[in-house]
């Protein structure tokens, strides 16, 4: 008899032992929506995030502090009446009552807006903070933040009746066209 007959002989009434399962799976909604989530953050991290400002430590200021910034190259007669509130104001941005984050959101996107619509003087209303459990933190992340920005030339704490060191003004660059413009307007050759 061959081999393989005899080994069908031996086991042929042999049954199969019942699988237990070792492990109890049981699946839920919650799992199902963590499992969602955890997915939508790995996409998030995997797509660049254009906003490049910081998240990491900030330096407290305190609410009634001034706070003030200028790139070199922006004439001091130009910074004195940006100080003083003298330029007209284009567009305004108030941060009363958002998270850091959504502050961070916002800021970003506001100068981009604004840079688009070649806007040159800003205001951010940052307040305060004067009740809050950690004053000033916001108006602290600003001060962080705006000097990261490019197109940003300069910024000062706003004069009283525009929200005094709640608020601060911000001085964008021009953009391409513009310049492009200025030139056109007095006659200048093109260049950069």
């Amino acid at each position: 008899m061959d081999e393989s007959k005899l080994f069908q002989e031996a086991v042929s009434d042999v049954k199969p032992l019942e699988a237990v399962a070792r492990v109890d799976l049981k699946k839920n909604a919650q799992d199902a929506v963590t499992q969602a989530e955890r997915r939508q953050s790995a996409i998030k991290t995997l797509e660049r995030d254009p906003n490049h400002l910081s998240t990491d430590y900030v330096e407290m200021v305190k609410p009634y502090d001034i706070l003030e910034f200028k790139k070199a190259g922006v004439q001091e007669g130009v910074f004195r009446k940006f100080r003083l509130g003298k330029y007209q104001i284009d567009a305004r941005l108030d941060l009363h009552h958002k998270t850091v984050d959504q502050s961070r959101r916002e800021v970003f996107q506001f100068i981009e807006d604004c840079m688009k619509y070649d806007l040159r003087t800003v205001m951010i209303l940052h307040g305060k903070g004067e009740k809050e459990a950690t004053p000033a933190l916001l108006k602290s992340w600003v001060n962080k933040w705006l000097p990261e920005i490019d197109d940003v030339l300069a910024y000062h704490s706003a004069q009283r009746q525009h929200g005094g060191t709640g608020a601060v003004y911000v001085m964008l660059r021009k953009s391409e066209r513009k310049k492009q413009e200025t030139r056109e307007k007095h006659g200048l050759k093109g260049g950069h």
